[in-house]
């Protein structure tokens, strides 16, 4: 028996392969199905089924594809309502693959049809829990993102996952190894840990959802407190899910196509259609097209993505470095962005080279900073809440990317203002979309809060520190 946990870091996304003689299960796939029937190849195997732990909100899976190609079953829990076939499991049914078996765990609560899948190893041993978004390491699975589709508040969704994590889940041994399809950076939940391998004995001690001595009324008020809205594209994602999409061939030989600039320019007038850079935070400020969009691909470029363009169907042109146009348009499918138009033949050395004019973004370092804060500038801190409580500038105030639009009108439009995050990635992009809205008159710090801290600045009365 083999078991592989592929994880996606941008998504904070784990997939999982698993083989026992010459069958292979894939769990929870991405997209891009390639690496799994090379995969398979190699191993000599056949994939039997795909087992999809719920309707994703967060990313796009490969079942789809991957079952035309594979010949394998998909296999979802009780209460699944896909637009495919699909096998739909019951609570308590056992898959066999070779040696080993597969219980089927339905454990509502995330969603109505979110399932658990318990293995038995070759001596019929529980062995692992591929948890889905139920159990996460450290958090549980958000109760908000289903109920307008199941017609039920998340208070009552959340007492739904109380009594499938007690009843399904806490009563398994303590050695059984958790895998969960995602971990920390994933908007699926609130307090995930980096870790993404833990076990049930590990999460009873260290989970704050599976305290033994928590009620029903008070795990319900731990895990709705301070769920921060759903990024915009979440329901269109799982739509796409539940019925389908275009394949994946179809949708990278159309984002992969070379534009020149006549037909850049063409789709540039076009108000509808969105330029998309996604070069480095650095590339992009010394000169980027004027009305575009940043989200580099070396952050977590899916969900930034995801939070800042709400329509899956946004017409998109990219501007990439070159060689970077298949991975960008691959990430992009990824999360259900299925309609780039092509790419700027040439990146923005074809622009430059044409003498198009460029905008820039005025960037200070952390010590030019430093020295500023005492004529006591407006800084803006675009991290995140927790972030922003847990440290921060006394001077700085709190407009979190995620809701930058919502708060455009917070940002200062007849004053200089100082722009930062935690590193310099956010900012950028923060920063981009200021300027597509007229903002001009604002620096970004170089390097953000990491540098910020390591100036005297954090140890003057300009820092301060909220009670952890």
């Amino acid at each position: 028996m083999t078991i592989e946990q592929i994880y996606t870091s941008c998504l904070a996304q784990g997939s999982y392969y698993i083989v026992s003689k010459n069958e292979a299960i894939i769990i929870d796939p991405l997209r891009e199905i390639e690496p799994y029937l090379e995969r398979a190849k190699r191993d000599g195997v056949k994939i039997k089924y795909i087992l999809e732990t719920h309707f994703h909100a967060d990313f796009v899976s490969g079942h789809l594809d991957l079952a035309k190609a594979s010949g394998a079953i998909i296999v979802y829990g009780p209460n699944a309502n896909a637009s495919f076939e699909c096998y739909l499991a019951k609570d308590g049914e056992i898959l066999n693959l070779g040696d080993i078996s597969i219980k089927v765990l339905h454990t509502p609560g995330h969603t109505l049809e979110s399932t658990c899948y318990l293995l038995f190893d070759e001596q019929g041993n529980e062995n692992a829990l591929f948890s889905g978004d139920t159990l996460f390491i450290g958090d549980v699975g958000r109760p908000d993102l289903a109920q307008k589709s199941a017609s039920m508040t998340m208070e009552q969704l959340a007492g739904m996952l109380y009594h499938s994590l007690r009843e399904k889940i806490m009563v398994l041994p303590d050695n059984v190894t958790v895998y969960p399809a995602h971990g920390a950076g994933s908007a699926c939940g609130k307090n995930m840990s980096k870790e993404t391998v833990s076990t049930i004995g590990e999460q009873k001690l260290n989970n704050y959802a599976l305290r033994l001595d928590m009620g029903e009324a008070e795990f319900i008020k731990e895990v709705t407190d301070g769920l921060l809205p759903p990024p915009g594209y979440f329901g269109m994602n799982v739509a796409m899910n539940k019925k389908g999409y275009d394949s994946i061939s179809e949708v990278m030989k159309r984002g992969l196509t070379p534009l020149s600039l006549d037909a850049f320019d063409l789709l540039h007038s076009n108000e509808n259609v969105l330029i998309l850079d996604t070069r480095t935070a650095t590339d992009f400020s010394k000169g980027f097209i004027k009305g575009s969009l940043f989200v580099g691909l070396e952050g977590q470029f899916a969900p930034w993505v995801g939070a800042l363009i709400p329509n899956v169907n946004q017409e998109i042109v990219i501007i990439t470095e070159e060689g970077k146009e298949e991975e960008t348009v691959k990430r992009l499918a990824r999360v259900g962005y299925d309609h780039v138009q092509g790419y700027l033949d040439g990146g923005i050395q074809t622009w430059i080279q044409s003498g198009r004019e460029l905008e820039t973004i005025n960037r200070i370092d952390a010590n030019q900073l430093k020295d500023q804060l005492s004529s006591n500038p407006i800084v803006i801190d675009v991290r995140k809440p927790g972030e922003f409580e847990a440290e921060h500038l006394a001077c700085a105030k709190s407009i979190p990317l995620d809701f930058i639009f919502e708060h455009l009108q917070d940002f200062p439009n007849n004053q200089q203002f100082i722009l930062h995050c935690a590193g310099g990635y956010r900012s950028i992009i923060a920063a981009s979309v200021l300027k597509s809205k007229g903002f001009n008159d604002f620096v970004d710090v170089i390097g953000g809060y990491a540098a910020i801290s390591k100036t005297s600045a954090e140890r003057t009365s300009f820092v301060c520190q909220s009670k952890k």
